[in-house]
């Protein structure tokens, strides 16, 4: 039987089961939406039994969801819209057209009626964005032409919702009873024109009286006050609070409280939304996995297939690589959380029956879970067959008494620009074909060429190169290239980029001429100007920080001797700080003398 906790035991719980569960499942890769979703089947009445009222908990935690359509209506500025018009309405309504359709049919092949097919399509036809976003974050391709067409897919996606979310309520109260009529419909344009034409005039004077009295917990207070009083203004009309949140937020996109307004509202939508998981992960009916794993296996198989094929043909026609299309569609082929929040409005309406419900929600819930695996294949498998199958073929051209730079990113591009302004003939490398395509368009010809690879850097004229500079940041390639050309070309110099003190020490013992941390002098310089601000003298500042890069590159060198003995590098780090202090002191007077003399 069902535990019936009180309120705080019930809170206690939850928050127990998020704090196990979550950071475990973000430790592990598989993303905070699947942690909250698995702790919600543990607690839940499938699982342990913690839980038993879970329809309460689920009609609480939407509020979550309209929160969150609040914070995307404050991202929908109309300028980002119009960047992106052309993948976000273009290849974006394509994705949602072409996987509605298709699933639409395969339920219809299976014996559901057109309506109810089409509303279980809507819903399967979304994709979860925090799953794929962070995704993308963790791949570092987020700003890439791969990670930009999901996110446009993403975005449209969301918007996409909004006119369902606010249809579904009116198709299941048509089913229901036609009362209403043309008086229902004036109320909700009535609404909807107050809505807007009140965050237009109203909303910022009142942001400005509230701002002005200096108190957050106020400004915090009227933010979820608008937001409440928004979403129940449009569910008085029978409208989604969902669509009145968004409006809101659209009308606030360019408000100068915008900022604000998010930094009020996100730590609430994250607890609500993570709670909206959690019940979602409650009402997992793992009865009908045990009842019908075959079913429901077929059906994930199924919904991955079609969204997948969609996806990789969208992929092909905004021009990525085969495994950059790949890619796109592992990202996207699951259900997502607008899944969990369509399928149960859409039951709540009448418009698909219960039993079907709880299976749409296991067969989202299931697709989310499988998705790390896929992901886990291609980085694993897939990817290393199709970077081989596919790899551009190099254009590297041999030359004689050149310089070799490898990786021109931003910092690859500074010492690039100035041995070339200095008219050195440089040969640049660099691994990343849209990168490069990118590199051309302003007029650097740019080589395609994997650094680690001893063929491309014999292509690229390594025996006969006066230098070579490694200006990549990966420290593993970097390592492994310099241990390979220290083998085959001992007498080349070689000149490499560190990201931090660790880095520059595996850099030296494997053999590289000089390498320099990529952010130190950068620090320096700011550290100067800093010195100025308190007082210094420009020609005292300079000086001291020289010194100080002086000391520090010594201490540094000093205690490469240390590297694989944690217990005597803290007790050298110690002593070399003691020192540092001592000497700077010294030199402090000495500056200073010289200074007023000079």
């Amino acid at each position: 039987m069902p535990v019936e906790a009180s309120f705080l035991e019930g809170a206690l719980i939850y928050l127990s089961a998020v704090l196990i569960v979550v950071p475990l499942f973000k430790r592990l890769g598989l993303g905070a939406v699947l942690g909250y979703l698995v702790a919600g089947m543990a607690i839940g009445p499938a699982g342990f039994g913690f839980i038993g009222d879970v329809e309460a908990t689920l009609h609480f935690s939407e509020f979550g969801v309209v929160l969150l359509m609040f914070l995307i209506g404050l991202e929908l500025n109309p300028k980002k819209l119009w960047d992106l018009r052309k993948p976000i309405f273009g290849l974006g309504t394509m994705q949602v057209a072409a996987s509605v359709l298709l699933l639409t049919l395969a339920g219809i092949l299976v014996g559901l009626s057109p309506v109810v097919a089409l509303a279980a399509a809507v819903a399967l036809a979304m994709s979860s964005t925090p799953v794929a976003l962070q995704s993308l974050s963790d791949r570092g391709q987020s700003k890439s032409d791969m990670g930009q067409l999901t996110f446009s897919v993403l975005l449209f996606q969301d918007i996409a919702v909004i006119p369902v979310l606010a249809l579904v309520p009116l198709i299941g109260m048509e089913a229901g009873d036609s009362g209403g009529g043309w008086l229902g419909a004036l109320k909700v344009i009535a609404v909807i024109v107050l809505i807007v034409g009140g965050g237009r005039y109203l909303l910022r004077p009142v942001f400005r009286y509230i701002a002005a009295t200096g108190l957050r917990e106020v400004f915090t207070a009227f933010s979820l006050f608008l937001v409440i009083g928004t979403g129940l203004l449009m569910q008085q009309v029978g409208i989604s609070m969902a669509l009145g949140t968004f409006l809101a937020g659209v009308l606030l996109a360019e408000s100068e409280y915008r900022r604000e307004l998010e930094l009020n509202i996100e730590p609430f939508k994250g607890l609500l939304l993570g709670l909206f998981f959690i019940a979602v992960g409650m009402s997992v009916d793992l009865s009908l996995v045990l009842e019908q794993p075959f079913l429901i296996a077929a059906a994930v198989l199924g919904l991955i297939a079609i969204k997948g094929v969609v996806l990789y043909m969208l992929g092909g026609m905004a021009g990525l690589m085969r495994q950059e299309r790949i890619l796109h569609a592992i990202l996207l082929v699951q259900g997502g959380e607008f899944a969990f929040v369509l399928i149960a409005l859409t039951s709540a309406a009448g418009l698909v029956p219960p039993e079907l419900a709880a299976f749409l929600v296991v067969v989202a819930t299931f697709s989310m879970l499988v998705t790390p695996i896929f992901l886990l294949v291609y980085d694993k498998i897939l990817l290393p067959v199709f970077f081989k199958t596919e790899e551009p073929e190099t254009d590297l051209e041999a030359k004689e008494d050149h310089i070799i730079i490898v990786g021109f990113g931003r910092f690859g591009q500074i010492i690039g620009r100035l041995l070339i302004s200095l008219k050195f003939q440089v040969t640049v490398v660099d691994n990343d074909p849209n990168h490069i395509e990118t590199l051309r368009k302003f007029g650097y010809k740019v080589y395609y060429g994997d650094g680690t690879r001893f063929d491309h850097l014999e292509l690229a004229g390594v025996a006969k190169a006066k230098l070579v500079v490694l200006a990549t940041d990966d420290k593993t390639a970097l390592v492994e290239t310099t241990q390979m050309l220290a083998k085959h070309f001992p007498h080349l110099p070689v000149l490499a980029r560190a990201k931090n003190r660790r880095d520059l020490t595996d850099l030296l013992l494997a053999g590289v001429k000089g390498v320099r941390r990529e952010t130190f002098a950068s620090s320096l310089e700011l550290g100067e100007l800093a010195l100025q601000e308190l007082g210094y003298s420009a020609h005292q500042a300079y000086r001291t920080t020289q010194r100080f890069r002086l000391y520090d590159e010594k201490m540094l060198m000093a205690s490469v001797r240390y590297k694989d003995d944690q217990k005597s590098l803290m007790e050298y780090s110690k002593r070399a700080r003691g020192q540092l202090e001592r000497l700077m002191g010294a030199d402090h007077d000495e500056i200073y003398k010289q200074d007023k003399d000079w």
